[in-house]
């Protein structure tokens, strides 16, 4: 059984509309999710902005309500659960927000930012609250006298330290990681990756990596899903993907990566128009617009994420499993 399972997962946004008008339509933001995540592994999400990624995070863990499909944890499906049976099972589903500077209270000090989990869910107060926030600032990295200043006294970095620290406090097995390195210089970035896989490999955590950042989501994910207008059009394991990308468009974000040689030609596949509004997709593939190999087939019919042998599965008419190899 997959620590936590996700099937056909929807949520759509009304769209349009105001005070003298009509509802316009529906925003698909999350269009039909499917994915399973297992105990201690890394699953990153890579797609451009404004594909879904971090509406999917939130409707994982119900901070939005989905519109349709299911979320399974530990085999319980989330979306059946009340209130008070939600509340108890957030304990092992936490979130590290991408924003360090506006996920953390201005007016609260760090011990109390850290340590808030521990009362609300009833593990620790007082004496042993304080010994438990002291703890985990030393396992990120901090120190116990930062226990009593607030987060304006703090870098980019060591903020969102006192994030990841919030979220273990209440020895969650799944952290939501929503773009956590995104707004930090890149010497950081190294450093709050390597914290998260050290934290990983001593207590068994499994990640739902975010990320636009393709060469973060390699060095930390067991598997990589990408993501196009709401829907997943590849996932695989990590290698596959960077060596074996099978989607145009998992290509196209593969061939725009910098790379560190100024000898090294790199072809671009520059890919033609813009992103296609969630409000109105286009019928058949979505991304058929703008992919330079579309056929007759594929303004027509949605192709579904077919899966090899290897675990590779891929949401394309041309270059699925058993099709065209470029």
């Amino acid at each position: 059984m997959s620590l936590l399972e996700v099937k056909n997962l929807k949520k759509y946004f009304p769209a349009g509309g105001g005070l003298f008008s009509k509802r316009g339509g529906e925003l698909r933001a999350v269009d039909g999710v499917s994915f399973a995540l297992e105990e201690g592994e890394t699953l990153g999400l890579v797609g451009e902005s404004g594909c879904g990624k971090s509406t999917l995070a939130r409707t994982i863990l119900r901070l939005v309500e989905p519109t349709g499909g299911e979320i399974l944890f530990k085999g319980k499906n989330l979306l059946t659960l009340s209130r008070r049976e939600m509340r108890e099972i957030r304990r092992e589903m936490q979130i590290v927000f991408q924003d360090p500077y506006a996920s953390l209270n201005p007016r609260m000090r760090v011990g109390d930012i850290v340590g808030e989990g521990l009362e609300v869910h009833g593990i620790a107060r007082g004496k042993e609250k304080q010994d438990r926030v002291v703890e985990l600032l030393r396992q990120v990295g901090l120190r116990e006298d930062h226990y009593d200043r607030y987060p304006h006294e703090f870098s980019g970095g060591q903020r969102q330290r006192i994030g990841i620290a919030r979220a273990l406090a209440v020895s969650p097995k799944l952290i939501v990681a929503d773009e956590p390195v995104s707004s930090l210089d890149v010497s950081i970035q190294a450093q709050i990756i390597n914290l998260l896989q050290e934290l990983q490999e001593k207590m068994g955590l499994a990640y739902f990596f975010i990320s636009h950042d393709l060469r973060v989501v390699e060095h930390i994910s067991h598997r990589v899903a990408i993501m196009y207008l709401g829907k997943i059009v590849e996932i695989a394991p990590s290698q596959k993907i960077y060596q074996e990308a099978k989607h145009p468009y998992t290509r196209a974000l593969l061939s725009a990566v910098p790379i560190a040689d100024p000898d090294h030609k790199k072809e671009r596949m520059i890919l033609q128009g813009d992103v296609p509004s969630p409000v109105n997709p286009p019928t058949g593939c979505s991304f058929h617009p703008r992919c330079p190999f579309r056929e007759d087939i594929c303004d027509k019919v949605e192709p579904q994420l077919e899966f090899t042998e290897e675990g590779h599965g891929v949401s394309c008419h041309v270059f699925g499993p058993g099709k065209r190899v470029l």
